[in-house]
């Protein structure tokens, strides 16, 4: 797992630029509300509104991330008042953080801001839990929100706006139309009666934290579609949280709350959750328990006991999400992954189509958005089969097709990455067989891509490299062939890297 995350590339040091602005902008918004005299608690609530912020906004355009920012204080600070006013309401509280969070699930049907204005307005209550917020707090978390808001919106949007610099982000519509608003309702419902679950068990282990076995089923489900991918994330989940609490004995009791030193952990937690989130769930859980833990040492609840307490509530909040995806109107793996397959294989033919185009003379002809979205695409395929090729995946055929499934999109991206490139250069010339050869990837997608009503599909006729070709037909020509040998593994019925997990 260390080298999963620590090895993994990082084009453009995206990742490595998002984790350090994301120290950045968090750090402004709590040194700001210190110096506006804010409590503990707002300082506390502020840096969250910050972290979230900064960390879910994920529009594809600049001017879409501050929309959305500017939409969060609309969603979080009613919620926020809720969550106060029911403190003392044991059964209003409770129903009222359900509804919160199939509310939050079900506002994935509209995309990146749904998504983003779901887990505000969840955390939201979340942290008036863990805060033990009242009535009486309000107008200074308030405050303490907005103000951190701005400080990290300062900094995302004026001093450190990178993403200006770069492609527009590729966001690709999921690719079940209709049936996509049908599994956004399905999973607000999973996720609202895995949550009841984990928040009645919750509560008979500790009645004034339950609020950790919620956020476990809560999390469990974000950027999950499928039973397979949920299951995963749950097991993910636990074994980020035990590594953390067994750095929480080492790291967060020793430390008891210590000012300069728990910031500095705290900024490097912080590093680490922004870091690694993209590469390894369990690394980013691991960062998320290590922050939890110097928390509640500033608050001055730490100890050993709380800490177990923590890995017991968030063994009940992943039991619950299981449960819910097994049993209430579970979506299976299959359906999923092979809408995936197919829209990254169409998206191949469309960057070779450009490609070509641009070197036959179209000004108007640009792979490039094309190469991002399959990239984006790709990583949706990995998503989709991480049960499959899991390590404990009791299924070893399946794991190794889905694997040279895996292997053979990795070597189509690269192909198509290598065939832009040379595209890109003005001074790259058109050679006639180029359109032979994009003839010959577009029949071995369709027949990829053709409705298999039980008959095998065959193997695509293809033209062997000779040493002599240029550098695009080269990449055409190794791109038909990893085409070619993507026929075996998903020809069996049904697609055997998709097979229900």
């Amino acid at each position: 797992m260390l080298k999963k995350v620590f090895v993994a590339p990082d084009p453009g040091r995206v990742r490595l630029r998002f984790a350090a602005r994301g120290v950045l902008g968090i750090g402004l918004a709590v040194a700001l509300c210190g110096l506006a005299g804010h409590s503990l608690v707002a300082a506390i609530t502020g840096g969250l509104a910050a972290l979230l912020a900064l960390f879910t906004v994920t529009d594809p355009t600049v001017r879409g991330q501050a929309a959305t920012t500017a939409l969060l204080p609309a969603v979080g600070l009613p919620v926020l008042a809720v969550a106060a006013v029911l403190h003392d309401q044991p059964v209003a509280r409770d129903l009222s953080f359900l509804a919160v969070m199939g509310a939050g699930v079900y506002a994935r049907r509209w995309g990146p801001r749904g998504h983003a204005l779901g887990v505000f307005a969840f955390m939201m209550f979340f942290a008036a839990q863990f805060l033990h917020t009242v009535p009486g707090q309000l107008p200074e978390l308030y405050v303490a929100v907005l103000l951190s808001l701005g400080a990290s919106s300062a900094v995302r949007f004026g001093l450190w706006c990178y993403e200006r610099r770069l492609p527009v982000a590729a966001v690709p519509a999921p690719p079940e139309g209709r049936g996509r608003l049908r599994i956004t309702t399905r999973q607000a419902v999973q996720a609202t009666l895995g949550g009841a679950f984990a928040l009645g068990l919750g509560q008979l282990l500790s009645d004034q934290r339950w609020y950790w076995a919620v956020g476990a089923t809560w999390w469990v489900f974000v950027n999950t579609t499928s039973r397979g991918e949920t299951l995963v994330r749950g097991f993910r989940r636990v074994l980020g949280t035990v590594i953390g609490i067994v750095a929480g004995f080492a790291v967060a009791i020793p430390l008891d709350g210590a000012g300069a030193p728990t910031a500095a952990v705290v900024a490097v937690s912080v590093f680490g959750i922004f870091y690694t989130a993209a590469v390894s769930y369990s690394w980013m859980m691991f960062f998320v328990t290590v922050m939890a833990g110097l928390l509640y040492g500033v608050l001055g609840v730490l100890d050993a006991a709380l800490l177990w307490l923590r890995v017991a509530e968030t063994a009940v909040g992943t039991l619950g999400a299981v449960l819910a995806v097994l049993l209430v109107l579970p979506v299976t793996t299959h359906a999923i992954t092979d809408a995936w397959i197919q829209k990254a294989l169409r998206c191949v033919h469309a960057c070779t189509a450009e490609a070509a185009d641009r070197l036959a003379g179209s000004t108007l002809a640009d792979p490039g958005p094309r190469v991002a979205e399959l990239e984006v695409l790709l990583g949706r395929v990995r998503l989709s089969l991480a049960p499959l090729v899991h390590p404990l995946s009791p299924l070893p055929a399946r794991k190794a097709r889905a694997r040279q499934v895996l292997a053979l999109l990795d070597d189509c991206v690269t192909e198509v990455r290598g065939l832009a490139s040379i595209a890109a250069d003005p001074d790259a010339s058109h050679d006639a067989r180029l359109a032979a050869a994009c003839w010959r990837v577009q029949t071995a997608v369709e027949i990829l891509t053709a409705p298999r009503p039980g008959a095998v599909p065959t193997a695509p006729v293809h033209a062997h490299r000779s040493p002599a070709a240029d550098p695009a037909l080269a990449h055409l020509h190794d791109l038909e062939r990893a085409l070619a040998e993507l026929v075996s593994p998903l020809s069996h019925a049904p697609y055997a890297a998709s097979t229900n997990a």
